[in-house]
């Protein structure tokens, strides 16, 4: 710990005034002071976390009060220290940011989700006020996957599953790329250490192998741009090991059977100097069509800019080259904190948090119900976005896979409940049609068009989702929607609610799946506080809510129905639960009910035995990959010296692909035997 604390005293000499040292040193005693004896997991002093915190704050030099803040971080909710004794000692602005970043103790909530969504949610408004609350969150992040390993192993996956959900897309859509990075390299280690061994096994040999290739490039590179009188750096580089494991998902393959697992990046001073090197390097070799991405014209949402390309090099070997400025680089690599650099006694502060897109998008969300909240902020806002246009040129930013209605509602609502078709660049397509990047989109409405149910199935967006529901909600009497849930009204068995006799839903409906790579079941009601039960009956019940039933634990996909149960509201069950024959009146009181967001997936879990062998998860992936399906998680244990037992999650676009996965499946060499866990 000393080596640390003297690193920590050297890194605010250099870069700090003497008040603020002071103030620095002052915080670092105090904190250590706080945290007394507390020991890590590992059985070291806890001062270090918050130590090894700052530290990395330090290196993206951020200004004193960041630091300050990163080094009491802990301290609300794991020490005695007050509120008011930090902002006396430190200041209001220290106090916010540790505030922001403390988790919240006290809500009382028997489902976990809840509490994680609530947690989540709390940190990114306070990002709203203050981007640094997030960085300092990201570092505390990163410090701890660092140390992992010293946790039980369902902690370990857990958390490096959450990292890989929320905190690793969260560094990538604030553009702090290095940290991404690393913070995806720690989970897929976690995750899934086979593969991590594998990678970084191949990645140490094919580094020796191919130096003497990359120097070759180097020094076409270096001639050639002498020659043009443009001064350069070209650095070769290693792709970071989730990256590679991303590529082996996608083409099926191992990682000794990749070729690109190496760069080329071509740093320069100016814009045009850019796009002439990209010139020069296609010149050089041949450009691989459909592999070209121009991120200067039009830059990412976090503020990425750097041309990419794919040539075809010496031996015919494949390499992946990156152009990009001085100050272009500055932006990828350290990404929204580039725009909060420290310089003794001064702070560059080029952007504003309202500026940039995440922030703008988080103030609209501000309402949103906890039970949904979690899964669309992975599903929006952490995933990849889309690009289209209005016929007017403005730039529209949607989560990939939107739809022409997802755009129509962003537009304006009364153009999402009015729309009946749309065109993409001047063609007619479906409104459920899935949007492609850079696509001009316009909207056609009418007067008489309006949303119907099975728009909630198609929608991608949050906005759109909200909007739809609230539209069927007051329009049409024979639906009461709730989340995830619709329930009809069958006139027959239970009139209208003039009558006395309509189904109810409360706000205790179940939570939606996750979307890769995690996977989430339903739970079958929230704790007391969380709902808001609708004020109406069904016959002489009152208050009514949806509960799901213990027997047979319905999960968003499955064929359920609904049962008005005496005194505890409606009851969903799967359609082939055994304990409904021996309900009492069950056709009388059935109330017909079905998945708000219905789909034909299915998520299964199975355990594999098998021969030892090096490609045997790349194998399990390919099987499931035949039928378009995705591997969602896995995990390999060694039983023996030639033994191996496994572990997968998987996703099933269609249910009725199972019977052949599973075929393909037993059909690998290496499986002795396969069973459905669930």
């Amino acid at each position: 710990m000393d080596e640390l604390v003297t690193l920590f005293l050297q890194k605010i000499t250099e870069a700090y005034t003497q008040e603020e040292q002071q103030r620095l040193r002052e915080a670092l005693a105090w904190s250590e002071s706080l945290h007394g004896e507390q020991k890590r997991a590992s059985g070291d002093p806890y001062f270090i976390h918050p130590l090894e915190v700052a530290l990395i704050l330090l290196d993206l030099r951020l200004d004193a009060d960041t630091i300050i803040a990163a080094l009491l971080h802990d301290t609300l909710e794991d020490t005695s220290a007050t509120p008011a004794e930090i902002e006396e000692k430190f200041g209001k602005t220290v106090l916010k940011l540790v505030e922001g970043v403390t988790k919240i103790a006290d809500i009382q909530a028997n489902n976990k989700t809840i509490q994680e969504a609530e947690n989540i949610r709390k940190m990114l408004f306070a990002m709203v006020q203050d981007i640094r609350v997030i960085l300092i969150k990201l570092a505390d992040k990163l410090h701890n996957m660092r140390t992992l390993d010293h946790l039980p192993e369902e902690r370990r996956k857990l958390n490096a599953q959450e990292c890989l959900d929320i905190y690793a897309p969260l560094a990538d859509r604030l553009g702090i790329s290095w940290l991404k990075d690393e913070l995806e390299d720690l989970s897929l280690k976690h995750l899934n250490r086979d593969v991590y061994d594998q990678i970084k096994n191949i990645v140490a040999l094919k580094k020796s192998a191919r130096t003497e290739f990359l120097e070759k490039v180097q020094e076409a590179l270096y001639k050639e741009t002498k020659n043009l009188g443009i001064p350069v750096t070209v650095n070769a580089r290693a792709k970071h090991f989730y990256s590679i494991y991303q590529k082996m998902r996608k083409r099926n393959k191992n990682p000794d059977e990749l070729y690109d697992l190496f760069g080329i990046r071509i740093l320069c001073n100016t814009v045009e100097d850019c796009y002439t090197l990209l010139g020069t390097v296609h010149r050089l070799w041949k450009p691989i069509e459909g592999r070209f991405k121009d991120y200067i014209a039009m830059p990412k949402s976090n503020g990425y800019q750097s041309l990419h390309t794919t040539v075809m090099s010496y031996d015919g070997k494949l390499l992946e080259i990156q152009i990009r400025t001085w100050d272009m680089h500055q932006v990828a690599e350290y990404g929204i904190a580039s725009h909060w650099l420290y310089k003794k006694g001064t702070t560059k502060e080029i952007v504003r948090p309202e500026d940039l897109s995440i922030v703008n998008r988080l103030k609209a969300w501000k309402d949103l119900d906890m039970t949904t909240f979690l899964d669309d902020i992975k599903r929006e806002l952490l995933k990849d976005s889309i690009f289209v246009f209005t016929p007017k040129g403005k730039v529209i930013e949607l989560p990939a896979g939107s739809t022409p209605i997802d755009f129509a509602y962003h537009i304006h609502t009364d153009i999402g409940d009015h729309c009946y078709g749309a065109k993409a660049d001047g063609a007619i397509i479906p409104l459920t049609a899935e949007l492609k990047n850079t696509q001009v989109v316009e909207i056609l409405t009418s007067p008489q068009a309006h949303p119907h149910l099975n728009w909630l199935r198609a929608v991608k967006t949050a906005r759109a989702r909200s909007k739809i529901r609230s539209w069927l909600q007051q329009h049409d009497e024979t639906l009461i929607i709730d989340k995830n849930i619709v329930a009809k009204k069958r006139p027959a068995t239970i009139p209208s609610a003039s009558a006395g006799t309509t189904a109810a839903v409360s706000q205790q409906a179940p939570v939606a799946p996750k979307p890769e790579p995690s996977v989430q079941t339903v739970q079958p009601s929230l704790p007391p506080g969380q709902s808001s039960i609708l004020q109406v009956r069904v016959e002489d019940e009152k208050n009514m809510m949806i509960r799901f039933a213990q027997c047979c634990r319905p999960i968003t996909g499955d064929p359920i129905v609904g049962y008005v149960s005496r005194g505890r509201g409606i009851i969903i069950h799967k359609k082939s639960c055994r304990n409904i024959a021996s309900i009492p009146d069950f056709e009388k009181r059935r109330v017909e009910v079905e998945w708000e967001n219905a789909e034909s997936t299915l998520v299964k879990h199975f355990k594999i035995e098998a021969r030892k062998t090096a490609d045997l998860f790349s194998a399990i992936e390919g099987a499931i990959r035949k039928q378009q399906g995705h591997l969602l998680e896995g995990r390999l244990e060694e039983i023996s010296a030639d033994r191996l037992t496994g572990y997968f999650t998987m996703k099933l676009e269609h249910r009725n692909d199972l019977k052949q996965v599973m075929k393909n499946l037993r059909s690998i060499p290496q499986v002795l035997s396969i069973q459905a866990i669930s």
